[in-house]
């Protein structure tokens, strides 16, 4: 009888990222995915000791895609805005992941590129090296942010997305302007959240960029 297949780390990686894709971090567990792959769950703790190590591994993946081929270009301004919108890409193609990464992080060669990159960038810039620990966890806090905002925006299939845009439509123009006059006032131009998602995100993003500038001695 021929014995069972052995699985490599990456092939099961793959499935991982496949089971994701379609469901979230929730729903997902390590008996689905032995189940995908035709194993039993014990022959996969011999690759990841548990669920959140997993979910690490499979959004590390995400950054080593984000930073293949990546040349630091330009000032540091620029370096960190390309180095974010890298990122949103990335996750843009696998919205589901996105969330993942906010939640779980990652320990793995991904998270340390983008981490290495983050910093030089800062060193560039001129801060002070006691400054740059703080102001590096912000602007990594603000770009997970804005990435699982976009990336859950992004997630949403066709009618959930029209069934929310007719949900803000009735929230917005038919706002009583006795009890919300504000929101009544400016109705017509106020913009459902995903509309000009990126823009936003480079703004966010230049603000942030603009007030470390701003410490620079």
């Amino acid at each position: 009888m021929a014995g069972r297949r052995r699985w490599s780390t990456e092939e099961i990686l793959d499935t991982a990222a496949e089971l994701l894709r379609a469901g979230d971090a929730e729903s997902f567990s390590v008996r689905k995915l032995a189940a995908a792959l035709g194993t039993d769950s014990s022959s996969l703790y011999r690759h990841f000791r548990n669920k959140v190590e997993l979910l690490r591994a499979v959004a590390d993946r995400v950054l080593m895609a984000a930073m293949d081929g990546y040349r630091p270009e330009g000032d540091w301004k620029q370096r960190i805005t390309t180095l974010a919108l890298r990122l949103g890409e990335a996750f843009g193609e696998q919205p589901q992941l996105a969330a993942i990464w906010g939640r779980y992080a990652s320990g793995g060669t991904g998270s340390r590129l983008v981490m290495e990159e983050l910093l030089q960038a800062l060193r560039a810039s001129g801060l002070p090296d006691e400054e740059i620990p703080a102001r590096y966890h912000r602007i990594v806090i603000l770009i997970a942010a804005l990435i699982s905002s976009e990336a859950g925006i992004g997630a949403l299939t066709p009618k959930e997305h029209e069934q929310g845009m007719e949900q803000f439509r009735v929230a917005v123009l038919g706002a009583d302007p006795e009890l919300f006059p504000a929101l009544a006032h400016f109705a017509r131009d106020i913009r459902p959240l995903g509309a000009d998602r990126r823009a936003a995100f480079e703004e966010i993003l230049a603000a942030q960029l603009a007030h470390i500038e701003a410490r620079i001695p």
